[in-house]
């Protein structure tokens, strides 16, 4: 089995649940393969897919593995999850599903990093220390979400002592 047949497989299965195949690996383990899939959507509030939809859609995909046997019999771990903050955002619809979250980009001028505050049309909107900054997607060269312990919520003031 490979990943791109794997792909194939798991596309349609993930589309039926509302969801979008990102990626998949197959990687041997042993006498066994460990197979997973990386699935991306807009999910319920349109900012990822929830954990209900990834658990529905683990099911299914499960089930699709072992109806077609992919594995000629052999045994797999199959490992099921959203495409990680880690991955960078290249599109579009990455970086709407991230309004809210701090990023850094990498552009020819430097690095910024801000809160995504819109994404619309071929642009994103930053807000950079108190600062709006629109910038064109086709300049950014790297986009990585900023992992926050302490992130903000949506309405409280950040600057209130709790």
């Amino acid at each position: 089995m490979d990943a791109t047949q794997l792909g194939r497989l798991v596309a349609p299965v993930a589309t039926a649940h509302g969801l979008e195949l990102d990626r998949c690996e197959v990687q041997a383990a042993g006498k066994r393969s460990i197979v997973r899939v990386f699935l991306d959507g807009d999910g319920p509030d349109g900012r990822g897919p929830s954990l209900d939809q990834i658990a529905e859609a683990t099911r299914s995909i499960s089930a699709a593995l072992d109806d077609a046997d992919v594995t000629n019999g052999r045994p797999y771990t199959l490992e099921v999850s959203s495409r990680g903050v880690g991955r960078p955002l290249v599109e579009a619809k990455h970086f709407r599903r991230n309004i809210g979250r701090l990023v850094r980009l990498d552009l020819a001028d430097g690095a910024v990093t801000g809160r995504i505050v819109a994404q619309a049309g071929d642009t994103v909107e930053l807000d950079v220390d108190g600062t709006r900054r629109v910038i064109l997607l086709d300049g950014i060269g790297k986009a990585l979400v900023q992992v926050e312990l302490n992130r903000p919520v949506a309405g409280e003031d950040e600057d209130e002592e709790a």
